[in-house]
């Protein structure tokens, strides 16, 4: 079977967010923590807030539960999401501390609701790209 070619606007790897892109391709949520304090960090930084030290990367569950969302329903730029809309955008708030955006599947726009339990989904678009996405635990 012939896959379609993934035509929607796409992230480009820097070195700092190279081993988060890594980590989804294998199917892991990697993380960068604070040695100092402990706290988890996202989108991944140079240096730590405060400390200035090289956080280290760390594999994280990618549970958590919704803390915000918006319902798109008027696709910009059209000709890229017309077929895509409605879709829900989310800020996950995961189980570790920091909070994460990504699609939310698997739910109407509707049944959506903070506080709602999600887990990551691995969105594979190209051989190498793989995008975060969140759906409802257990259905």
């Amino acid at each position: 079977m012939q896959q379609t070619a993934y035509t929607k606007p796409l992230p480009v790897p820097d070195s700092e967010s190279t081993p988060f892109w890594d980590g989804m391709r294998e199917g892991k949520l990697m993380l960068q923590r604070c040695a100092s304090s402990g706290a988890y960090l996202f989108p991944p930084v140079t240096f730590c807030p405060g400390s200035l030290e090289r956080p280290e990367w760390v594999e994280a569950s990618g549970k958590g539960t919704v803390f915000s969302w918006i319902t798109v329903r008027h696709p910009v730029p059209r000709d890229i999401y017309a077929e895509d809309v409605p879709y829900v955008v989310a800020i996950v708030a995961l189980d570790n501390g920091c909070r994460m955006t990504g699609n939310l599947v698997g739910c109407t726009p509707e049944e959506v609701r903070a506080g709602m339990p999600v887990e990551l989904v691995f969105n594979r678009v190209t051989p190498e790209i793989t995008l975060p996405a969140f759906r409802p635990v257990g259905g």
